[in-house]
């Protein structure tokens, strides 16, 4: 664990796969075609905090959808590729605009698509129900399942492993 702990410690992006890890991966259709997405809501904060501390966050989805695009919106997320069936063309994009390096990168994700950009960043993680071939691929497995707070779970790790939780847990006491 403290080899996971020490790739967090270098992390200056995450990036996250939406159906599945920010969601439980369910797709809601009403009769006239419009998609509806569940998010959790302890993942939005914890993305807020993580950004706080000073590490970026993007998307990348191989599905498009609305509601992904207002969500991300919310959060503020800048970097936000949807509709990406190559994964890796978005990766690429992002680490030119950012100028952070792919070991300074994780990526969280649960199904195969995600493969091609977690064997390329620093910290692979896979959600609790992740696809068999991609938690073994992953440096560390969530214990949640995706849409459950599992990108909670990240963030929280990763403000964790940076020095950063106690400060943010001792600004909600005060």
């Amino acid at each position: 664990m403290q080899a996971i702990i020490e790739k967090a410690k270098k992390l200056k992006l995450l990036i996250l796969d939406i159906d599945g890890v920010l969601t439980d991966g369910k797709l809601f259709f009403d009769n006239q075609g419009n998609e509806y997405k569940s998010f959790h809501a302890r993942d939005g904060h914890g993305i807020k905090l993580l950004r706080q501390t000073g590490v970026e966050v993007a998307v990348i989805s191989g599905r498009k959808s609305n509601s992904v695009a207002l969500r991300m919106r919310n959060l503020g997320i800048e970097y936000v590729y949807q509709g990406q069936e190559n994964k890796q063309a978005a990766f690429d994009e992002i680490i030119k605009k950012t100028g952070i390096l792919p070991e300074q990168a994780a990526h969280v994700g649960d199904d195969l698509l995600d493969l091609p950009i977690m064997i390329r960043v620093g910290l692979a993680i896979a959600v609790n129900d992740a696809n068999f071939a991609v938690k073994q691929r992953a440096h560390w497995c969530t214990t949640l399942p995706g849409g459950h707070g599992a990108v909670r779970e990240v963030c929280d790790f990763i403000m964790q492993a940076q020095g950063h939780f106690d400060d943010i847990v001792n600004f909600y006491l005060k």
